[in-house]
């Protein structure tokens, strides 16, 4: 009887013991080139396990399964364990979701985990950590800048280098691009990789180049370079051999990146500095070349002002004319023919101006000054441009229609010599009638009744329009996107106030149409919101990219014509969404 009765309590136990199914990390910060291990326990045997679908990480090992079982002072204790080593594939705050299990027809699930996924780190590596290969193998991925500290807006170069020594590199993908904030910046074209012979710290390596950017700082101080990283396939040899002797070689990935650089950007000197520098920087020459000098009544002439050599060609804006008032000049029509190279940028700009005369006469159009900073002598030039004679031939003189005016204004017209007196006679009868007998007095006291329904039904109005909260949103969201679209086109020469309202104007304008709010404005969600409304699938594009371009054009430099261009699309892009839009 005796051992039913403990053979009972122990029954007894098992049922109240409490099921507990959790999840563990083994850190919940890591670089973007660091694994994490993560541990799902559970001390009862359950069922069908679930794991979670692991989005933003890519499953390097697993699951791995460990269960022990233990009796202590006649009790039992049970742990099964389900583990995973996680290699994240982005940046930023990631979730682990929920794993489940089954046990007694219950289901039970984890807690999600928030995960902080950061830049790529600096880390030793762990001799343990490498389950195949001899140790000597090298893999680095190095950033090489030509200048740590050059001054604002002189080109500098950086060369993404891959080093490998004793290891197959099979391919690779991207998982942060280097973000180059206050910097203008281009992508130089590598037509095919090459594996080159080189040395990296002192061994002898292999090498390929990935990535070529030059750039230009548009700041002075410290400017920070992101890092790139890269996650790599690669071919590692192992202690075995196959049966022909040579060794076998064991697939495997490694995350690597460049690190983050530090540039420090000197800022141009301020003594000396000419009057009107337009923040031109390099090696450069500068003209003013009219296409003629002598001409007739109706003719015009094209005043061509240009800035060619090398240097920030894309970033400064040319000096502008000035000429007489008899001179009508016209805006100008803006061309490049800049090319970029590792060495920077290099070419022409140019500036076309046409000329009309209106007046006989000769006039001079001034001369003409261009100043930029000569990097290799340290120092500011200015170049000054030759006053130029304008000769036109024939047509009226400045002299006669002044004269002309002068006569007209002592000449008294006919018409209004008798003016002052009146054509017309009003006359007013001497007998008024009384005021109680007009119609005005009938009309004053009647107007309340007629104004009463008036007001009555004005005020039922606007209590409807002010019930009308999805349609009131929607009225002020379209008010919104006319005033920023207005504001917009006011900052057309003031690069970061004309994106932000453009960008603000777009917003506003998709929360009209589609009755959404902020919250819900990410791309896939606009793309499918759009399209389900018969929106042109080109348009929809076109719309996302404008959207995307206005964030990043706010930092990056950018001309008069091509922010009136980005204005223009936007007015085209809208007023086809108008049309488009069910």
């Amino acid at each position: 009887m005796k051992r039913y009765l403990i053979l009972l309590l122990f029954t007894f136990q098992g049922l109240m013991a409490q099921v507990q199914f959790e999840a563990k990390v083994s850190k919940n910060t890591l670089g973007l080139n660091e694994r994490l291990r993560i541990d799902f326990t559970m001390n009862v045997d359950g069922d069908n396990f679930d794991q979670p679908a692991f989005e933003g990480f890519r499953v390097v090992a697993g699951p791995s399964q460990q269960v022990s079982q233990s009796w202590i002072n006649g009790r039992s204790s049970f742990q099964k364990i389900y583990s995973y080593i996680l290699q994240p594939a982005q940046k930023g705050n990631l979730t682990i979701k929920q794993a489940a299990i089954e046990y007694n027809g219950q289901v039970y699930k984890t807690s999600p985990i928030k995960i902080v996924v950061t830049n790529a780190v600096a880390q030793e590596r762990d001799p343990n950590d490498r389950p195949q290969g001899t140790g000597s193998e090298t893999l680095n991925l190095v950033a090489e800048i030509s200048k740590t500290t050059p001054y604002l807006n002189e080109p500098i170069t950086v060369v993404y280098k891959l080093y490998f020594n004793n290891i197959g590199v099979t391919g690779f993908k991207e998982l942060a691009k280097p973000k180059y904030n206050d910097f203008w910046n281009q992508n130089i074209d590598i037509k095919q990789l090459a594996v080159e012979e080189g040395t990296y710290q002192g061994q002898r390596c292999y090498f390929v180049v990935l990535k070529k950017t030059i750039l230009y700082p548009q700041k002075a101080g410290q400017l920070t370079i992101e890092p790139l990283s890269l996650d790599i396939g690669v071919q590692l040899p192992t202690n075995r051999r196959d049966m022909f002797g040579q060794m076998i070689l064991a697939d495997d990935n490694k995350v690597v990146s460049a690190g983050a650089k530090t540039i420090t950007v000197r800022p141009l000197p301020e003594s000396n500095k000419p009057e009107g520098f337009s923040g031109a920087v390099g090696k450069l020459n500068f003209t003013v070349t009219p296409s003629k000098t002598t001409l007739k009544n109706g003719e015009s002439l094209e005043l061509t002002v240009s800035a060619s050599g090398s240097g920030n060609m894309k970033l400064f804006t040319l000096p502008k004319p000035v000429v007489p008032n008899a001179l009508e000049m016209y805006d100008p029509v803006h061309d490049e023919k800049v090319t970029t190279s590792l060495s920077g940028m290099s070419g022409k700009i140019t500036d076309k101006y046409s000329i009309i005369p209106q007046y006989k006469g000769k006039y001079a159009i001034k001369p003409m000054q261009f100043s930029y900073f000569d990097l290799s002598s340290g120092s500011y030039k200015t170049i000054t441009s030759p006053e130029i004679m304008i000769d036109v031939l024939d047509g009226p003189t400045q002299a006669e229609p002044a004269a002309a005016s002068t006569a007209a204004k002592n000449v008294i017209a006919k018409t209004d010599q008798f003016k002052y007196i009146k054509s017309k006679t009003t006359l007013v009868a001497i007998a008024k009638n009384d005021f109680y007998d007009s119609l005005l007095y009938m009309g004053l006291l009647f107007l309340p009744f007629a104004i009463l329904p008036i007001i009555i039904l004005a005020k039922k109005r606007k209590e409807a329009i002010d019930g009308d909260v999805t349609g009131n949103r929607i009225r002020m969201n379209n008010k919104l996107a006319k005033k920023y679209l207005s504001e917009a086109k006011k900052q057309l020469n003031n690069k970061e106030p004309f994106y932000i309202a453009l960008e603000k104007a777009m917003h506003n304008f998709l929360k009209a149409k589609l009755h959404i709010e902020t919250s819900e404005m990410s791309k896939d969600n606009i793309r499918e919101l759009l399209l389900s409304r018969k929106a042109n699938v080109e348009t929809v594009q076109s719309f996302i990219n404008l959207t995307e371009n206005c964030e990043y054009a706010r930092y990056a430099p950018a001309s008069s014509a091509s922010i009136q261009q980005d204005y223009d699309k936007a007015v085209l892009i809208i007023s086809e969404l108008e049309k488009q839009i069910v």
